[in-house]
């Protein structure tokens, strides 16, 4: 690992580090905010996953996010989206390859070599920040925005007893059903959509629901609304009467206006199961 950046944020750190990947196969780089706190010891963890088109930096600059967490003595981690460099599959389209790796395994060519997003976030990065950082893993939640957040809520109903907390911005709820997946899922994972549903919000929150309290934020005017399929997750918390709070804000859109408006919402939501 190699240290790219080091500031000082809230009386904590805002680094930027480099590593190489066994899971990608690739150098992947992260952000990760240490509050004070972790000068004595271990603090819990939020994780952010981001959207199509983003890098680590998105978030970790537009969302607001380190003061709220440093409030609340949480480590924020900031993973990039996809693999990178030369040697990687992409395409011209910006919602495939390159920044948008959706956070599955790839088994379809060209993208099966590096694009293996979802190890990457749930086991190799992982065992990176614990092993070199204050983190305290009996303490996760995770988060995200768009793609990430459908990376955050199929992560955490997937890994039961990983995360105490999940909560997701606008998130991708149904992309089976969507252009917003079924594209991508059919240049990852291959024209059988059976192997699909193990990465859609909807159909997992049917099936199998979170151990925990789940927060989601949509708001009225986003310009994607059709793509993210909000009504399939809202139907299946319903139905499934899982633990939540899910809220359609008027006049928000799909922007970082939107993330940052509702971030100290969202972390605090976080603060209280990973302190509980």
């Amino acid at each position: 690992m190699q240290t790219v950046s080091e500031n000082a944020c809230f009386g904590g750190t805002q680094g930027v580090y480099t590593h190489a990947s066994a899971a990608t196969g690739c150098d992947m780089t992260f952000g990760l905010f240490l509050p004070s706190e972790a000068r004595d010891g271990p603090v819990p963890v939020l994780w952010y996953l981001s959207g199509l088109t983003c890098t680590h930096e998105n978030a970790m600059v537009k969302a607001g996010a380190q003061g709220w967490a440093a409030e609340q003595g949480i480590a924020l981690v900031f993973p990039d989206t996809s693999p990178r460099g030369a040697g990687v599959a992409d395409d011209e389209a910006y919602d495939l390859g390159q920044g948008a790796g959706f956070y599955v395994n790839a088994t379809q060519a060209p993208w099966a070599p590096h694009f293996r997003m979802w190890d990457y976030v749930t086991e190799d990065l992982p065992a990176l920040v614990f092993d070199r950082f204050a983190l305290d893993p009996e303490r996760q939640g995770i988060t995200g925005h768009s793609m990430g957040g459908h990376g955050a809520l199929t992560i955490a109903m997937t890994l039961a007893g990983c995360f105490r907390s999940v909560s997701a911005f606008a998130p991708i709820c149904h992309p089976t059903a969507s252009d917003w997946g079924q594209k991508q899922f059919t240049a990852y994972l291959g024209e059988d959509a059976d192997a699909w549903e193990e990465h859609d919000a909807a159909l997992l929150m049917r099936d199998a629901g979170f151990d925990g309290p789940v927060l989601v934020d949509t708001g009225t005017k986003d310009q994607f609304l059709d793509l993210l399929m909000p009504e399939a997750l809202a139907g299946a918390i319903a139905a499934r009467r899982q633990q939540a709070v899910f809220r359609m804000q008027p006049g928000y859109d799909h922007s970082y206006f939107f993330v940052s408006s509702f971030m100290e919402d969202h972390v605090t939501f976080h603060a209280e199961a990973l302190y509980a």
